[in-house]
């Protein structure tokens, strides 16, 4: 009962609701107040940061806080012309062409396997989440440790009699790339494991079972019914790890190689790190951030085209 107006000690009756449009006007005012905090925590630390980004692109900066002058766009035409950026674009092509498609379709039909609940699935899903506990440092130094000149893949090789494979798998400029994306896809397959299972577990089991009826096995139930309904989570997850891959391969280079030898395992983001740490090339750096996140954007976009669910 809504409240009484009284009037000369009177009840005349409710007082009456307040208008549509000054309720909703009111509902918009406290939308707005609540979304400021984030607003401006979003100018502050992502739009800023991109606007400065671009800004050093377009000066020969040394140093963040050295004197700098604006050149335009001859940052663009030295990056363009630099044999060190092709190598490093092409490695990151490499890397990003066969890390990101392995990693989610490996992802997806181990998240699959604990969707069915197999034995000690528990227990497994535990080990799959492991390595999405441990820092960068860490699976680092396992890898190093695995693949050094006296590590264990070497030791084992030699206790097989095969000297002749044995090889110095950091150093090598044929090897070292490889071993770059394998520590990737140790690191990434089974927290994507665990991230799909989760998904999977959200669809409704009677499109599972009525799949499985109508003769689906395991495999064609996995790609034809399963896939297809978490098809849109397919595509975010590839989407963040595709950028993933993009923007933070640097740390694995510089803990594991520091880009040798020589250039071999550059890739674009430990080209931004090595111009703007190590040789004080502030422009340089930050123009091929300019071009990271175009194909960063580019990247996503295509990928959102082509795994978007289509329901």
């Amino acid at each position: 009962m809504g409240q009484l107006v009284r009037r000369e000690g009177r009840a005349t009756g409710p007082l009456p609701p307040a208008p549509p449009r000054r309720r909703a006007a009111v509902v918009r005012r406290a939308a707005v107040l609540l979304a400021v905090p984030a607003f401006v925590w979003y100018l502050v630390f992502l739009v800023g940061p991109l606007v400065s980004v671009f800004f050093f692109s377009l000066t020969d900066a040394s140093t963040l806080i050295a004197p700098r002058h604006l050149v335009g766009l001859d940052n663009f035409s030295t990056v363009l012309t630099d044999d060190v950026f092709w190598t490093s674009a092409k490695n990151t092509a490499i890397q990003v062409g066969i890390v990101v498609p392995v990693m989610v379709v490996l992802g997806f039909m181990l998240g699959y396997y604990l969707f069915l609940r197999p034995p000690l699935a528990g227990l497994l899903r535990i080990l799959f989440f492991t390595s999405a506990l441990l820092s960068v440092a860490t699976k680092a130094m396992i890898f190093y440790a695995i693949l050094a000149p006296d590590g264990l893949v070497n030791q084992g090789l030699g206790g097989l009699g095969l000297d002749g494979l044995r090889n110095n798998w950091l150093a090598n400029p044929d090897t070292v790339l490889p071993v770059i994306m394998a520590t990737d896809l140790w690191a990434g397959v089974g927290f994507l494991a665990v991230l799909f299972s989760a998904q999977l577990t959200a669809l409704p089991t009677e499109v599972i079972d009525a799949s499985k009826l109508d003769g689906c096995g395991n495999w064609r139930t996995m790609w034809y019914v399963a896939f297809g309904m978490v098809r849109g989570f397919v595509g975010v997850v590839a989407m963040l790890q595709y950028l993933w891959t993009l923007f933070l391969s640097a740390t694995t280079v510089l803990l594991l190689t520091r880009g040798g030898p020589g250039t071999s395992s550059f890739t674009l983001s430990f080209l931004v790190w090595s111009k703007a740490f190590q040789q004080s090339d502030i422009g340089y750096s930050q123009a091929v951030g300019v071009i990271l996140f175009v194909l960063g954007l580019a990247g996503t976009v295509l990928i959102r085209l082509g795994l978007r669910s289509r329901t």
